[in-house]
C-alpha cells in the first residue's frame, strides 16, 4: 500500500460516491470554485484508492477531512504516513478514533467535539413548510450578512465569496436579517451541496424561521439538479438534529471536529 497524491477528479469522485452523504464536502470541492484550494492524498492498494484525505487550504488554519471507509485501519495508516508533512495547524474532521494516528506530529489544541453528518433522504417533507418569506441573498447583501452573523453566530466559518453562489437565503424582520441559511459547498456539476452557516437571532429562535429558510434553500438546490444534500451538526444539538429530521434529513455518519497543532 502506498500514499499517492491525486489530481484526477473522476478518480476522487468515484471514491466519494461510495457514500456521497458522508463525502459531500469532498465531492463539492471538486468544483472549479473550490478545486484550487484542495490537496488530495490517497492510500492506494493495487491501483484502487482505499482511503482519501483532503487538505482544504482556503481558511486559516486549513481544514483536514479524513473520513474513513472500511477497513478503518488503513485510514489510520494513511494519516500516520502524511502527518509529518501537514501544516503546523489544521482544523480536522476525523472519523472517531483517528486522532492518535496523527501523533506525535499533531496533537489536539482543545477537546474534540462529536458531530454527525446528515443527508436529505425524504425531500417530500420539505413541502410542509411555508417559505414565502425566505429571500435569495447575493453579494449585494454582504454587509447585512456579516452584521447578522456577528450577532447570531459569531465565529462561524463564512467566506464572503460564498454569496456569489446565489445559494444563501434570508428571512427579515423589521428590515433586518433575522435568519440565514447557506451552503459551504455547492456544485451542480457534481450534483452535491452541503448546508452551512444556518443561524437565527437569539431573540427569535424557536419560531420556525430556520426550518423555513432551510426548506427554501433545499428546494432551490433540488431545482439545481443537486442529488446529494448534506450537513454537519454537533451531536449534542438535539434541537437542531430534530429540526433537520423533520425536514427529511437522516443520520449518515459520526465524526469529530478538533483543532490540531504541531507538538
Amino acid at each position: 500500500m502506498t500514499v499517492v497524491e491525486l489530481r484526477e477528479r473522476e478518480v476522487i469522485a468515484e471514491f466519494c460516491l461510495r457514500r456521497p452523504a458522508v463525502h459531500a464536502y469532498e465531492l463539492g470541492d471538486l468544483d472549479d470554485f473550490f478545486w484550487p484550494y484542495t490537496r488530495w492524498l490517497g492510500w492506494e492498494t493495487d491501483g484502487r484508492v482505499e482511503q482519501l484525505a483532503l487538505l482544504y487550504g482556503e481558511p486559516d488554519p486549513p481544514v483536514l477531512l479524513a473520513l474513513a471507509e472500511h477497513p478503518e485501519q488503513s485510514m489510520a495508516d494513511l494519516l500516520r504516513s502524511i502527518a509529518a508533512g501537514l501544516p503546523p495547524r489544521v482544523y480536522a474532521h476525523l472519523s472517531p478514533g483517528l486522532i492518535g494516528a496523527l501523533e506525535p506530529a499533531l496533537v489536539p489544541a482543545s477537546e474534540p467535539v462529536a458531530h454527525r453528518k446528515l443527508g436529505l433522504l425524504e425531500p417530500a417533507l420539505l413541502a410542509a413548510y411555508d417559505t414565502g418569506e425566505a429571500e435569495l441573498l447575493s453579494s449585494a447583501d454582504l454587509h447585512d450578512v456579516q452584521a447578522f452573523y456577528a450577532r447570531a453566530y459569531p465565529g462561524t466559518w463564512f467566506q464572503a465569496r460564498m454569496l456569489e453562489t446565489g445559494r444563501y437565503v434570508g428571512i427579515r424582520r423589521d428590515g433586518e436579517l433575522a435568519c440565514v441559511a447557506g451552503v459551504h459547498v455547492w456544485s451542480p456539476t457534481w450534483g452535491v451541496a452541503t448546508l452551512g452557516n444556518v443561524a437565527t437571532l437569539p431573540s427569535l429562535r424557536g419560531a420556525g424561521l430556520a426550518k423555513a429558510a432551510c426548506a427554501r434553500l433545499c428546494r432551490l438546490l433540488l431545482e439545481d439538479g443537486i442529488d446529494v444534500i448534506s450537513l454537519n451538526v454537533r451531536a449534542d444539538n438535539a434541537a437542531a438534529i430534530g429540526a433537520y429530521g423533520r425536514l427529511g434529513f437522516a443520520h449518515a455518519a459520526d465524526y469529530v471536529e478538533v483543532p490540531l497543532e504541531r507538538r
